[in-house]
């Protein structure tokens, strides 16, 4: 497997939402390596799209957001599930994928349907908040080879609050995949 490098990420948002798809994300700590599939995602735009963390500006938590292309933005929410983001496009755009579920591959325990379980399968936790995934122990590679997916897009989840926002086609998984979250 081939670590994708920044430029995949100083990319289109949407485009990079897309080319997620069917790449592994890979954490290794504590000696054990885990990998999963890729296998659902979402976009969020920038600071204009009201979904999106950056909405708010720049702030202590959402400044990562803000930084350059292929870093890790972890966050936590209801107090107890941390999400995983990819950072991308330019440094100053503030916008990410957030990387919604994986289909295990390597060492990795539990429900990986939604961000949180993914997050919590794949060990990955405020730690790794500002990471660069350039790095050996926790990144996202591509396979030697790639095979042709069936991409469905759908409108994102849990994001009724940003009106239109809320509708635009920003989630994409791999249709018929039994890691996708809700299909």
């Amino acid at each position: 497997m081939r670590i994708l490098n920044r430029t995949f990420y100083a990319r289109d948002t949407a485009v990079v939402a897309r080319e997620l798809l069917g790449k592994y994300l890979v954490h290794c700590s504590r000696g054990v390596r885990r990998v999963g599939r890729i296998v659902e995602v979402e976009a969020y735009l920038g600071p204009h799209d009201l979904a999106a963390h950056s909405a708010r500006g720049l702030t202590e938590r959402t400044k990562v957001m803000f930084g350059p292309p292929g870093h890790a933005y972890v966050y936590m929410i209801y107090g107890m599930y941390y999400c995983m983001n990819v950072v991308t496009e330019r440094a100053g755009h503030a916008s990410a994928v957030l990387l919604r579920a994986v289909e295990p591959v390597e060492h990795v325990r539990g429900r990986t349907q939604g961000p949180g379980l993914l997050c919590r399968a794949m060990r990955i936790d405020r730690r790794l908040n500002a990471h660069d995934l350039m790095s050996e122990n926790f990144h996202i590679a591509a396979a030697s080879r790639t095979a042709q997916l069936r991409i469905v897009k759908r409108p994102r989840i849990g994001v009724e609050y940003a009106g239109v926002w809320a509708r635009r086609l920003l989630r994409f998984y791999i249709r018929d995949n039994p890691y996708v979250s809700r299909p």
